[in-house]
């Protein structure tokens, strides 16, 4: 099959014919249709969360059933499928509660084993992982869900709680960002909008942020400061969808008393013991929460809640598979399209950058 295979951390990822996977005991294997481009392979690709090489990136994908490993009960062939990016064991106590994505024995494709770069991927737990695809969900659209619309679904409303005529702050406009501003939308939360990049604000104001705030320059506390003058005194939900030190402070900062902060971005590396303002935390009682994905059996609501949103607005661009190992490399590029990025693997040439609502 075609994969894009990285052997080295660093070194752009190239498109290469390797072994197709055969489904593992108890899996299966898929044939991708779509899968997207997350910050989360460009961590592993710089060495930040080490993988194990040569390695094959990509979480987020959609696809069709093709081959059956021994023991699968509910699956036989030919669905259309996603899966969150943490696949659960099947048979631990956290499984059996529900809460997969915390799973100790969890694998990850495109981190613990290859990922959907590449025609076919192997999935392990499928009767535990495996999620049905609405007909109505494209498969561009279906390939944003596997880890940022379900990290930010699960960010706002598990640990968040947001409710109606909430103010919410998210820091960071990528796939996660996005994401979170058209849930909260949904949901009838009112959202402020920090980011560096002015294309990723306008899109941000283009899909219904209240105010946008550009943190170029600024101090976590400076960010804050503008956060509490937009709100009339701060936020009751903030959302770090960056993973940086500073923007996690700032996110605390935004808060107003009784506020809830969620770290969605990850921090690895010299950034995982970042301080967060714990005497503001204290004095204001202030709650930190965590969140890692979302498990299988709560994909049903959230895909109730995303048929009611345009997920194609989060798109930016769709590229085929021959272009994905340069979309991963160049993510921190300043020319980096706002919006998600899709690999289309029916697709062999780069499309223009899509048009966003003005």
């Amino acid at each position: 099959m075609r994969a894009v295979v990285y052997s080295s951390f660093g070194r752009t990822p190239q498109l290469r014919e390797i072994p197709a996977p055969a489904a593992p005991p108890g899996g299966v294997t898929v044939r991708v249709s779509a899968t997207g481009v997350c910050r989360s392979d460009h961590h592993a690709w710089t060495g930040a969360d080490p993988v194990r090489l040569p390695h094959v990136p990509g979480h987020e994908l959609v696809g069709t059933v093709e081959e059956v490993g021994a023991g699968v009960n509910r699956w036989s062939g030919g669905e259309r499928v996603t899966v969150p990016f943490v696949c659960g064991c099947g048979r631990c106590e956290w499984c059996a509660a529900g809460d997969a994505q915390v799973c100790p024995d969890q694998r990850q494709p495109g981190f613990t084993d290859h990922g959907s770069f590449a025609e076919v991927v192997a999935l392990h737990a499928a009767d535990t992982n495996l999620v049905a695809v609405p007909e109505s969900l494209d498969d561009v659209a279906a390939a944003a869900l596997g880890c940022r619309f379900a990290t930010a679904y699960r960010a706002l409303t598990a640990h968040g709680g947001l409710r109606a005529g909430d103010r919410l702050a998210v820091h960071g406009m990528g796939g996660v960002g996005l994401s979170a501003l058209l849930i909260a939308r949904e949901l009838g939360a009112r959202v402020v909008a920090v980011d560096v990049s002015p294309a990723a604000l306008t899109l941000a104001t283009n899909l219904g942020a209240e105010d946008v705030i550009d943190a170029s320059g600024c101090s976590a506390e400076e960010v804050a400061a503008r956060v509490h003058e937009a709100t009339g005194g701060g936020v009751h939900v903030s959302l770090d969808a960056v993973g940086h030190p500073q923007v996690a402070r700032q996110s605390v900062l935004s808060l107003r008393r009784r506020g809830r902060h969620v770290q969605a971005g990850l921090l690895l590396g010299d950034h995982a013991g970042a301080a967060l303002a714990m005497d503001r935390v204290v004095a204001w009682e202030l709650s930190i929460h965590g969140t890692h994905g979302l498990a299988a059996r709560d994909y049903p609501a959230m895909l109730d809640l995303a048929s009611r949103v345009d997920l194609a607005a989060l798109v930016g661009r769709v590229v085929g598979l021959e272009d994905a190992g340069a979309a991963l490399a160049t993510m921190d590029s300043a020319a980096t399209t706002a919006g998600v990025t899709v690999v289309d693997l029916r697709r062999e040439t780069p499309a223009p950058a899509r048009p966003h609502p003005a």
